[in-house]
């Protein structure tokens, strides 16, 4: 009895949440951004075929560790592992073949010294884990006090720790360099553990946290982000986006990751379309570039250089072929091509939206018509009566 108490007390720590698809052993927690299907987990020999093993710890921290006792181990087991000092409490995330692959992606060197798994878990190593982690947010609370007491240009953003309570990694971030060696006295004679300082970027600290985004999506980095790519201005600039730091920046005050997503098709799509400095010449006036949709491949000419004047959409098509026209010593009698109608704008002003007296307008249009209702109906009243 007591052993399969023990048994579902353990299950409260794996995913739970197989997919129920080809295979339950590689599933995982969905919604970790650190998961990743192992496709051969049903393979027989597949555990055997390589003795290292990934291993899970609070996200977005993973390892590596050498299985030299041969335990049988698969996807969402918990293991204790070696530690410095002590053992750590994590899950298994992956075995068998992938690791290598793992390995790699991680830019292990082959001679890289390993950890070893000392066990699978058991109810007295998952009794210390969990007090562990309760003490987690006080501890973090109360670190953040004292680095403020002490003077220090830091904060702390997530403490984790070690499976059995030795030791606690404090996170934090800093502008410019921090001398934390007082700090560190402090909180191992107020914790009672080893302390380690590790400092992350504000990315990571955003993608620890969580949040949501304009988009009303979880954030990207919280979610399945977990490689920072630098963002710079001229994404925006390619895909004509306001260049407003408020709009471009995210929560963590650096520049959205998103912008990143579709820059390549917006430089992919500006090479069809034609440079901006060209001028158009008609036979009427001369056209000069205004504004581009780029995706639609439609171009905006402005008979003004600085304001929108006499303005002609066309298509890209259209534009080379008056390019070539004015090359040739030839202008067209307009932008337009005989016998097809202007392009119009597919993008719709929706400052329109906004009138601040929008309603009173719609107030006022209802009151006039039941004034002139009234009217109408004293008017009929007088008529009858006389």
């Amino acid at each position: 009895m007591q052993n399969n108490l023990n048994r579902l007390n353990m299950c409260e720590y794996k995913c739970g949440n197989c997919c129920g698809g080809i295979s339950g052993k590689g599933c995982s927690k969905h919604a970790d951004k650190l998961n990743t299907y192992d496709w051969l987990a049903d393979l027989p020999d597949n555990a055997d075929a390589c003795n290292i093993v990934e291993v899970q710890f609070k996200p977005p921290r993973k390892g590596f560790f050498i299985n030299e006792n041969k335990l049988e181990l698969v996807k969402g087991d918990i293991v204790a592992v070696e530690g410095n000092p002590g053992h750590d409490i994590g899950t298994v995330t992956m075995t068998g073949r992938l690791v290598p692959l793992q390995l790699k992606k991680a830019n292990l060197k082959p001679g890289t010294e390993l950890k070893k798994i000392y066990r699978k878990a058991r109810q007295v190593d998952m009794d210390k884990f969990a007090e562990a982690k309760a003490r987690e947010h006080d501890t973090m609370i109360e670190s953040r006090q004292i680095a403020k007491d002490l003077g220090l240009k830091m904060k702390i953003g997530d403490v984790e720790y070690q499976g059995d309570g030795s030791k606690a990694i404090f996170y934090y971030i800093a502008d410019e360099r921090v001398d934390f060696r007082q700090l560190i006295k402090v909180l191992a004679e107020r914790f009672h553990v080893r302390i380690e300082m590790k400092q992350i970027g504000a990315r990571q600290e955003a993608g620890r946290i969580g949040g949501i985004g304009p988009c009303g999506r979880e954030l990207c980095c919280a979610t399945w982000l977990t490689r920072f790519v630098s963002v710079a201005t001229s994404a925006a600039r390619f895909q004509d986006v306001s260049l407003n730091p408020q709009k471009l920046a995210g929560q963590c005050a650096k520049l959205k990751c998103c912008i990143n997503y579709e820059v390549d098709q917006y430089v992919e799509s500006l090479k069809r379309l034609p440079s901006r400095e060209i001028v158009l010449y008609t036979q009427d006036s001369e056209y000069y570039f205004f504004k581009a949709d780029i995706l639609n491949h439609l171009v905006t000419y402005s008979r003004d250089k600085h304001i929108l004047s006499g303005e002609k959409t066309i298509t890209a098509r259209r534009a080379f072929d008056v390019i070539n026209m004015n090359r040739e010593g030839h202008k067209p009698l307009s932008l337009v091509e005989d016998g097809e109608t202007e392009a119009a704008p597919a993008s719709a002003d929706l400052l329109t939206q906004d009138n601040i007296d929008r309603f009173d307008k719609k107030k006022g249009g209802k009151g006039r018509q039941r004034r002139d209702r009234n009217r109408q109906n004293r008017g009929g009243s007088d008529t009858q009566k006389k």
